[in-house]
């Protein structure tokens, strides 16, 4: 059944295609931007291989007024090999890298930021 998306993991969708809690970080991003935070950010712009048939895709490449390339990893809530692969990737890569995880309405909605 191709295309089908019962034929993805649970919580995923095809490359390129965004999920809610994405979408919604998308919308911060573009506010920041008409701020004059942000200069440019793309959503799966960039990949960075990690090692032989392993990737790492950032959900938003994000350029910065100053200049800097940040990567964010937008997560509703985390599961281990994510977090992982975030930690291996601010190893190897001189960026500086973001996971942005949606609060609850109880947290008082909005976003939190860890940084790696």
């Amino acid at each position: 059944m191709r295309g089908n998306h019962s034929t993805f993991a649970l919580g995923r969708l095809p490359a390129g295609q965004m999920n809610k809690t994405e979408a919604e970080y998308g919308d911060v991003l573009k506010q920041r931007e008409r701020a004059g935070e942000v200069v440019w950010f793309k959503f799966e712009g960039l990949k960075l291989r990690l090692a032989d048939n392993t990737f790492y895709t950032p959900d938003y490449a994000v350029i910065l007024k100053s200049g800097d390339l940040e990567l964010h990893e937008v997560k509703g809530h985390w599961q281990e090999d994510a977090r992982v692969k975030i930690k291996i990737a601010a190893a190897m890569f001189p960026f500086t890298f973001i996971a942005v995880r949606k609060r609850t309405k109880k947290e008082g909605g909005g976003f939190s930021e860890e940084h790696f």
